[in-house]
C-alpha cells in the first residue's frame, strides 16, 4: 500500500526521535558530571576523561559502523547502538572507580552513540534527499534540541531529588523501549522499498532527463574505495575539519555547565543554559540546513565555526564580567548557529566521496571526527588542572574554530557536485 506522502519523512521522523533520546542520553553527562565528582572527588580530567574516552570507543567503532552499514543497512546499526547504549546507562550506576565509568558511559554508551547520533544517522538519511537534502537532515537532527528541553530538565530533577544514578537508569529504559522497535522501520535507501530520492516518480524512457548537479564530472565518476579516497587532500581536509568541529562542539559541551558553576551562577542557570543551547539548535539546524541548500555546505560551515568563535569568547569574558546578557550571547550563538555543523556534516563526505563505498569512507573520517570530540572535553579538563582557570582551554577553543572553517573550505563540496540553488551556475557555465 502506497503511504500519501514520501517514505523519506518516515525516516526523518524515526531519526528524529532516535536523534532525540539517543544523543541527549549522552549528553546528560553534563548534567552527571557535578554530582559524581561531588561523590567521588575525582579529578575534573580524570571524571571528563570518561566521556573523552567514550569518544576513543566511538572512534574505533566507528569504520566497523560504517562498513556494517554498507552490508547490512541501518536497522542492523541502529539495533546495536541501542543496545550498547541501554546497556552502558544501566550499568553505570554501580559504578565505584573511575575504570567502571570509562567502561560504561565510555565503551558502551560511546559505542551505541557512534550508533544513534549524527554519525550513524549520516550514513544513510542523505541517500533519501538530494535536493532538500540540507533540509531534512536540518530536521531530523532538529530532534536533539526537543529532547534537550524536555529529557535534560528530566533528568536535572531526578539527580536532585533521587540522585544521578536513578536519572542513569532511567535513561537506559527509555532508550531501550522506545528506541528498538522504531527502527525497524528504517531503510537504507529509496531504491530498496522502489521509491526515487525526494519522492520523485521514477524516470521513463520518454521522460525529460533530470539536470545534473555535477561540477567535476571526472571527479563524480570515479568509484571512491577507502583506499583511494585516502590519496586524496580532499579527504584529509575533510579529516582535519571535522577533527576540529567535534572538538569544539563537546569541549565547550561537557565544560559549559561546570565553569557557569564556578562563576557563581546556580545549578538552575547551568541547566537553563544546556537546554536552551539546544532548543535554538532546532531553527537553527533547520535553517541552516536549508540554507546550505540554497548556498553551498562550505558557507554554512563557516557559518556555524563563526558561532562557536563568539561562544568561546562570550565564556572567557564570563570570567571576568559574570553577567547574563554575555550568558545569552553563549547559549544564542552556539546553539543558533554552531549546531549547524550537523546539518551539513553528512552531505559534505556524500557530495565528495558518493558511491557504493560512502558508508566506509564515511565511517572513517569520522574517526578523526570523533578524536576530536574526545580531545575536546579531556584537553581543556587538563588545561583547567594545569592553570587553575578555563581561559586557556576556551581560548584554543576559539583557535579551532577558525582551523575547522578552513579545512572545510579547502575540501570545496561545491567544487564536486552543486547544491540545488546553485544549479543556475552549471547551466550558465559560471
Amino acid at each position: 500500500m502506497r503511504l500519501p506522502f514520501f517514505y523519506g519523512w518516515i525516516i526523518v521522523a524515526v531519526t528524529f526521535v532516535t536523534m532525540a533520546i539517543g544523543v541527549n542520553a549522552r549528553t546528560a553527562f553534563s548534567l552527571f558530571y557535578p554530582p559524581i565528582i561531588s561523590e567521588f572527588g575525582w579529578e575534573r580530567g580524570v571524571t571528563a576523561g570518561a566521556f573523552s574516552f567514550g569518544f576513543v570507543a566511538s572512534g574505533i567503532a566507528s569504520p566497523l559502523i560504517g562498513r556494517m552499514m554498507d552490508r547490512r543497512g541501518p536497522r542492523a546499526v541502529m539495533e546495536l547502538g541501542v543496545l550498547l547504549m541501554g546497556a552502558g546507562l544501566l550499568l553505570a550506576p554501580l559504578t565505584t572507580q573511575p575504570w567502571h565509568l570509562y567502561l560504561t558511559i565510555g565503551v558502551l554508551v560511546g559505542a551505541g552513540s557512534v550508533c544513534l547520533g549524527y554519525s550513524g544517522q549520516s550514513l544513510f538519511l542523505p541517500n533519501w534527499f538530494i535536493r532538500r537534502r540540507g533540509l531534512a537532515i536540518g530536521l531530523a537532527f532538529a530532534g536533539v534540541g526537543i529532547g534537550s528541553v524536555t529529557l535534560l530538565p528530566w533528568v536535572q530533577h531526578m539527580i536532585e531529588h533521587t540522585g544521578w544514578r536513578t536519572a542513569c537508569t532511567a535513561m537506559g529504559v527509555l532508550v531501550l523501549v522506545v528506541l528498538a522497535p522504531i527502527n525497524l522501520l528504517l531503510h537504507k535507501r529509496p531504491e530498496d522499498i522502489g521509491l526515487q530520492p525526494d519522492g520523485d516518480a521514477a524516470p521513463t524512457a520518454t521522460s525529460a532527463r533530470p539536470a545534473s548537479n555535477i561540477v567535476d564530472p571526472v571527479w563524480a565518476g570515479t568509484d571512491w574505495t577507502l583506499p583511494r579516497a585516502l590519496r586524496t587532500a580532499r579527504f584529509w581536509w575533510i579529516a582535519v575539519g571535522y577533527f576540529c568541529g567535534l572538538y569544539i562542539w563537546y569541549a565547550v559541551q561537557v565544560h559549559q555547565t561546570k565553569f557557569l558553576l564556578d562563576i557563581g551562577f546556580s545549578s538552575n542557570v547551568g541547566v537553563w543554559a544546556l537546554g536552551v543551547v539546544s532548543l535554538l539548535g532546532i531553527p537553527g539546524q533547520i535553517w541552516l540546513g536549508h540554507l546550505s541548500d540554497r548556498i553551498g555546505r562550505e558557507w554554512v560551515w563557516a557559518i556555524s565555526c563563526f558561532g562557536f568563535v563568539i561562544c568561546f569568547a562570550a565564556l572567557v569574558a564570563l570570567k571576568y564580567w559574570p553577567i547574563m546578557p554575555l550568558i545569552y550571547l553563549m547559549v544564542f550563538t552556539q546553539g543558533a548557529l554552531g549546531y549547524g555543523l550537523t546539518s551539513v556534516m553528512g552531505p559534505v563526505v556524500l557530495e565528495i566521496f558518493q558511491g557504493r563505498h560512502y558508508g566506509s569512507i564515511f565511517g572513517t573520517i569520522m574517526l578523526a571526527a570523533l578524536a576530536g570530540g574526545a580531545a575536546g572535553p579531556w584537553a581543556t579538563g587538563q588545561l583547567y588542572d594545569l592553570s587553575g582557570s578555563y581561559t586557556a582551554g576556551f581560548t584554543l577553543g576559539i583557535v579551532m574554530s577558525v582551523l575547522s572553517a578552513i579545512a572545510i573550505w579547502q575540501a570545496a563540496p561545491g567544487k564536486v557536485r552543486a547544491v540545488a540553488g546553485q544549479m543556475h551556475k552549471i547551466a550558465s557555465g559560471a
